[in-house]
């Protein structure tokens, strides 16, 4: 007989990578509540691929205000050990700088931005908290080695995050269009579950190993090749600066492997509900630093006044 406590999303402690059905809804509230400014057509486009790209959320001035507070930052933790400064390891370049509204007013701010606040409400339907948010930034003629995965993936098995009722943003600070090696997302990915086997226990052969090493919480190569078939293509995330990209928490991407001559930045936000709150991490894992997962910074975010 089955638990009736079983997981329904496990992962990592499975002998081979699985795809389940998912349990949750992608947009949780009902039609009426939905914003002025948000289309039927948008919202439905979200819910069937699991992003959408919204146009000038954030006005030139802003831009320039966050670039400038993004600037700054870069030039502040560039000899700083802190831990919430990423480096890329080879060329000890800084990738991310977590817990944004720690770093300055101006972000602060961005993660209380009314329209990001609406959308979030609307999608989960409830009051929300910030789970997650950092800062990324790829310079100019730089690889960036980062896997197709599933954010949900992680957060429900190391922080304990028991359902599919987060939000991520990404908010582009420059412009990510197809020359900047913007980020790829695989359409309606967000509609299935997929567990991943620990990498520790899965054996490499010479040809994986020749193009690509096993990362934790990254599915098999036939799981990616069914998903992209069914989506149908690979789709980037692209936008001009100002734009927010808006996905699902459950949707698989990564970043595009080419190099590009031009730097892309953009601040990466998440927002859980408050009815979602964090549990009991999978697997015996210890819960996460704060900067990485909050569990006491929990109280419902207020509007920018």
């Amino acid at each position: 007989m089955l638990s009736l406590c079983r997981d329904p999303y496990p992962s990592r402690a499975i002998s081979e990578h699985l795809l389940a059905r998912r349990h949750e809804p992608v947009v949780w509230s009902e039609a009426s509540a939905r914003p002025e400014w948000l289309s039927a057509e948008d919202e439905a486009k979200f819910a069937e691929q699991g992003f959408l790209v919204l146009p000038n959320v954030l006005t030139a001035d802003e831009v320039a205000e966050l670039t400038i507070a993004m600037t700054q930052l870069r030039d502040e933790v560039t000899a700083n050990d802190s831990p919430l400064v990423l480096r890329e390891q080879e060329s000890d370049d800084i990738l991310s700088f977590l817990d944004l509204p720690s770093a300055s007013p101006l972000f602060d701010r961005l993660v209380r931005h009314p329209k990001l606040l609406e959308f979030a409400r609307y999608i989960l339907a409830s009051e929300v908290y910030l789970h997650q948010s950092r800062l990324n930034y790829r310079a100019a003629n730089t690889q960036e080695e980062f896997y197709w995965h599933s954010d949900f993936e992680t957060w429900h098995t190391e922080d304990g995050m028991p359902a599919m009722r987060a939000l991520s943003c990404s908010v582009l600070l420059t412009d990510n269009l197809a020359e900047h090696a913007p980020k790829l997302l695989i359409p309606g990915s967000h509609k299935t579950y997929v567990g991943c086997v620990d990498p520790a226990t899965c054996p490499v052969t010479d040809d994986e190993a020749a193009h690509e090493s096993h990362t934790m919480g990254q599915p098999s190569p036939e799981i990616l090749s069914l998903l992209t078939h069914q989506a149908g293509e690979v789709t980037s995330a692209t936008g001009l600066a100002g734009s927010v990209v808006f996905f699902d928490c459950n949707i698989q991407h990564r970043s595009a492997d080419e190099a590009s001559k031009h730097p892309r930045a953009n601040a990466f936000l998440v927002y859980n509900s408050v009815e979602n709150m964090l549990g009991t991490p999978a697997n015996g894992l210890e819960p996460r630093p704060e900067h990485l997962a909050h569990r006491e910074q929990v109280d419902p975010l207020q509007d920018v006044k």
